[in-house]
């Protein structure tokens, strides 16, 4: 067994002699005594390199808001969907889908989803390591792009006028914490029960009531409303008793189906032209829909998603956005900050390592509503947040492609953009990661 090794008085004098004795340092630390690091280790050119200008530009209507709640996965769906209808529909002016409804009904499945989990772990000791996880996670707002496919083709989509927010949706973090209380309730209910009929009673009595705080804190989903709007010309439209599944399949009408999840793992266990799944990852139970990706090199990443950019269509994509972000600025670059001259350190990862080591992994997902080309190279993306007007350049942020090497890590397109060998690879058995995997986070 390895024996840990002290930190020594010869090495702390050490180390203490030459920081007092480096004139930068001093320098480093009066100014950081008043100010942010990320001010001090700034540089000017990160933001002169990456002016608000893209040669594709897709305009769309206003940018929404999530607010303090992590539904950025639905959030940007709901803006991809909308930009749809809006397109097909002609709609003008401030129109979104309901982020409320498809959000209710997320909660609903991953509570189910939850329980048929832990159901099937049932012999499993709880300090298992897969029981571990699952308990220490429960459920929470975030996602990925194929549980909100399963959520939209088993219940539709709505106006948000249909279903508008409340402050209990905007705001989950209390609810998610009651609701994972009740989930843990019922597991030490569950190790204490062997009759499978009453493990079914104890399921359904904790899935009741988990569904009656849901229509508490969300409020009780339409079955059927009014679709209205505004077209470009000023004219009134209003098609009436629409249900959320027609408002998907006959107004919508597009085949979620034909769009495929696509991520750039280049770590040594994923090999590229391959396709993945996650075990325990997901929401809605049998569903066909599963979270399933294709491993593509960057390049072959990068050209699908420019592809249906210069089709005037927006891209979905996951990321870290905790990454070297100015939040005013609404910009995202890796060049925007010099920690490492600033503080004399090596930090400098590769994306694989930082996958490996959990440096790094998406959390965040928004929208590609552009890109700027040069020579047919992207040099900066044009990229729709969900957390509101004030924040970035009225909702809207810049990305450095250096950044989105480095950072973005899933993205979603249509069928029709793949080559033959990526449509073959597309074909194969998808490998079952495990539950903790980084391509299993979510983004929230």
């Amino acid at each position: 067994m390895y024996k840990f090794k002290a930190i020594s008085q010869k090495t702390l004098t050490k180390m203490n002699e030459e920081y007092l004795n480096d004139d930068r340092s001093r320098i480093i630390r009066n100014a950081l005594t008043e100010n942010p690091i990320g001010k001090i280790a700034k540089r000017l050119e990160g933001k002169t390199e990456n002016p608000n200008l893209f040669s594709i530009d897709i305009k769309t209507l206003p940018v929404s808001d999530q607010m303090a709640s992590g539904r950025c996965w639905l959030f940007s769906s709901m803006t991809l969907l909308r930009e749809m209808l809006a397109k097909k529909y002609d709609i003008k002016d401030q129109f979104e889908l309901s982020q409320n409804y498809i959000a209710f009904y997320d909660k609903l499945e991953k509570i189910n989803f939850f329980l048929e989990s832990m159901i099937s772990e049932k012999d499993n000791p709880l300090n298992s390591e897969v029981s571990r996880y699952l308990l220490q996670t429960a459920i929470g707002d975030g996602g990925q792009w194929d549980m909100m496919v399963a959520l939209v083709k088993k219940y539709g989509i709505c106006p948000k006028t249909a279903m508008p927010e409340t402050f209990q949706s905007s705001h989950t973090r209390e609810m998610n914490s009651i609701l994972n209380r009740r989930l843990r309730r019922f597991v030490t209910d569950l190790k204490k029960t062997e009759n499978d009929e009453q493990i079914r009673e104890l399921k359904e009595k904790c899935l009741e009531q988990c569904y009656g705080l849901l229509c508490d804190c969300f409020g009780v989903p339409p079955k059927s409303f009014t679709f209205e709007y505004y077209d470009k010309k000023d004219k009134y439209h209003a098609h009436y008793d629409v249900t959320p599944k027609e408002m998907y399949e006959k107004y919508l009408g597009v085949d979620l189906d034909d769009y495929v999840g696509i991520i750039n793992g280049p770590t040594e266990d994923k090999p590229f032209y391959q396709t993945y799944t996650v075990k325990y990852l997901g929401n809605v139970a049998g569903t066909k829909n599963e979270v399933f990706f294709l491993n593509l090199p960057i390049k072959d990443f990068k050209d699908l998603i420019l592809k249906q950019l210069k089709d005037k269509e927006l891209v979905w994509f996951g990321c870290d956005c905790g990454k070297d972000g100015e939040r005013e600025a609404g910009l995202w670059n890796d060049m925007s900050f010099d920690y490492e001259n600033t503080f004399k350190m090596e930090l400098d990862m590769s994306k694989a390592e930082m996958l490996d080591t959990r440096e790094s992994a998406m959390n965040h997902a928004m929208v590609f509503t552009g890109v700027n080309l040069v020579k047919n190279k992207p040099t900066r993306w044009k990229i729709e947040n969900s957390w509101g007007e004030k924040a970035g350049i009225k909702g809207y942020y810049i990305a450095s492609d250096t950044w989105f090497d480095r950072y973005v890590f899933e993205a979603v397109v249509h069928k029709k953009y793949l080559n033959k060998k990526q449509l073959a690879a597309l074909k194969k058995k998808p490998v079952v990661l495990d539950p903790w995997d980084p391509f299993g986070s979510l983004a929230d």
